[in-house]
């Protein structure tokens, strides 16, 4: 008699992800006490993954406080009119994440319909390859649920429309992303100040 393999739905796989993930504020702890313990998240501890879950702590920590919502965004997140639940799929080494995740909660604290869940992608290998990006577990991903139905409304990431165009042209002039443009990435997250995160993400609200 053969074996038969269950392949679970890919919402359902996100349904349980969520009883088991933690809130932002819960996030944010872990990071930091990564930090204090000389670590990072996930499997593999590196003397990069290290520094870079420092750097990312510092860089949160900052946007935390800095982030702002234009008014015009407020108002359309204050007009939806459904549930949703946010589960973002993220790791405390990844710059992508430190630059989205604080914009995603600042978002979601705009009103009670955004629940927003954090998981580690290393710890949901299963979901993580049920939501790739052309084939890559490219984070931060967020997958957006109704609450009501449990159906999927969207999903967004690794990166906001405008730096996903800079790196698919990058890619395709050079192959692979050179760290002096990673930097540069950076260098744009950082003028862009989260505008274009949000106005992506007000998309998954319509």
């Amino acid at each position: 008699m053969k074996n038969t393999i269950v392949i679970e739905n890919p919402v359902e796989l996100a349904l349980k992800a969520i009883e088991s993930a933690t809130s932002y504020q819960e996030y944010r702890e872990l990071v930091s006490a990564h930090v204090q313990n000389g670590s990072s998240t996930g499997p593999n501890q590196t003397e990069a993954l290290t520094q870079y879950t420092l750097l990312n702590d510092s860089r949160m920590r900052r946007l935390d406080k800095t982030t702002k919502i234009s008014d015009t965004i407020v108002e359309n997140v204050k007009e939806f009119k459904g549930n949703q639940t946010w589960l973002v799929l993220t790791e405390s080494w990844c710059g992508d994440a430190a630059q989205s995740a604080p914009v995603i909660n600042r978002i979601a604290e705009i009103t009670n319909k955004i629940n927003l869940r954090i998981v580690q992608r290393d710890e949901h290998p299963d979901l993580m390859n049920a939501f790739l990006t052309n084939g890559s577990q490219s984070i931060p991903k967020l997958i957006a649920i109704d609450t009501l139905t449990n159906k999927l409304v969207g999903e967004w990431g690794p990166r906001p429309s405008i730096a996903t165009e800079m790196v698919n042209s990058y890619k395709r002039e050079h192959g692979s992303l050179s760290p002096e443009f990673k930097q540069d990435l950076q260098v744009w997250y950082n003028k862009d100040k989260g505008i274009n995160i949000a106005e992506d993400l007000t998309e998954l609200l319509k």
